[in-house]
């Protein structure tokens, strides 16, 4: 009955015979999701017109991406090229608890870009005074506090469970389920605890969505030109996407009595949800945004007009510095 010191990561095993494959092009998704989140958060701090509420909220979804898949992808990679994976005790639980923080904190903010949407289109002479920077600020630092209210109990409760048999995880990160299904304990109080957690977290944030979006759409209905319309609509467009691949992940995976079983459609899932929804979500929000191609645009020029004036400095000075020298030669010369 000796305590477990560390964890075995199983990874994906039916994944082994094409390892090395899947390794580059697990480290390619991931350097794009490094990149494109990062593009983001540049792109909206450097460019003023990018400054609004909507983008506020972008770039803190684009910061949770990069901090999610960072919590499981390089680990993953390892799996890949590694017949044995181990990771240690304390790490495999800070793994879980930042894993579903980042994750459940992502849910809080699609809820805080869907009311910015609702507030946008359904009241749109309230809108500026309704969202100012500071309430912009107080609804981002709300969705990171109660995250924290509503995982790290659940977390500080599997902390504690007593490890002392097997220490394979069937898994390639430390899930939840998986470690359950590993404690010498009673996990029915923690199970039912994160079926709640994972009811408020998944289900009630996507029914506040979709509550906003009922309205939306009824006040997009109600524009007379049709222009206006396609208008509102490609505003709620990207969010709903994103919102439709994320929710309808999170729901196979967790919100389900069974949840600590696993399987390799279960696993597939995890490791789509993990890696390609945060790397297509700059793609979903920048490819058709008329906005941030301008601003993007508008950067570009910028640094052209930068690298064109510093040149044109360079090339005056240049000209500057022959023609004194010329000066001074022929006065030499007379002399």
């Amino acid at each position: 009955m000796s305590r477990v010191t560390e964890f075995i990561l199983l990874g994906i095993p039916f994944l082994y015979d094409f390892h090395r494959f899947f390794f580059v092009l697990g480290l390619f998704i991931y350097l794009v999701t490094i990149l494109g989140n990062g593009f983001i958060l540049i792109i909206v701090a450097i460019e003023p017109r990018l400054q609004t509420p909507m983008y506020f909220f972008l770039s803190n979804l684009a910061f949770l991406e990069i901090c999610y898949t960072s919590t499981v992808v390089p680990k993953l990679l390892q799996t890949f090229i590694q017949t044995k994976t181990t990771i240690c005790f304390y790490c495999c639980f800070t793994q879980v608890s930042f894993h579903f923080y980042f994750g459940s904190t992502e849910l809080f903010i699609l809820t805080a870009m869907a009311f910015d949407r609702y507030l946008a289109i359904c009241k749109p002479l309230q809108y500026p005074i309704m969202m100012s920077k500071h309430v912009c600020l107080q609804m981002s630092l709300a969705t990171w506090y109660a995250t924290f209210i509503i995982i790290f109990p659940n977390c500080f409760m599997v902390w504690k469970l007593p490890f002392c048999g097997s220490n394979v995880v069937d898994h390639f990160f430390c899930d939840f389920g998986p470690l359950l299904s590993l404690a010498c304990a009673d996990t029915h109080v923690i199970e039912f605890l994160g079926m709640l957690g994972a009811f408020v977290s998944v289900i009630m944030t996507l029914l506040l969505i979709i509550l906003s979006y009922i309205f939306i759409i009824a006040t997009i209905l109600r524009v007379p030109s049709a222009v206006g319309r396609k208008k509102a609509f490609s505003t709620c467009s990207s969010h709903l996407l994103v919102v439709s691949i994320l929710y309808g992940a999170l729901a196979f995976m967790y919100v389900r009595p069974d949840v600590h079983s696993s399987n390799h459609f279960t696993r597939t899932v995890a490791v789509l949800n993990t890696t390609l929804t945060p790397m297509l979500n700059p793609f979903i929000y920048t490819i058709r945004n008329a906005e941030v191609k301008t601003a993007v645009q508008n950067v570009i020029h910028k640094r052209k007009g930068t690298l064109n004036s510093d040149n044109d400095w360079n090339n005056s000075s240049t000209t500057l510095k022959r023609s004194r020298n010329k000066m001074k030669f022929r006065g030499l010369w007379h002399q």
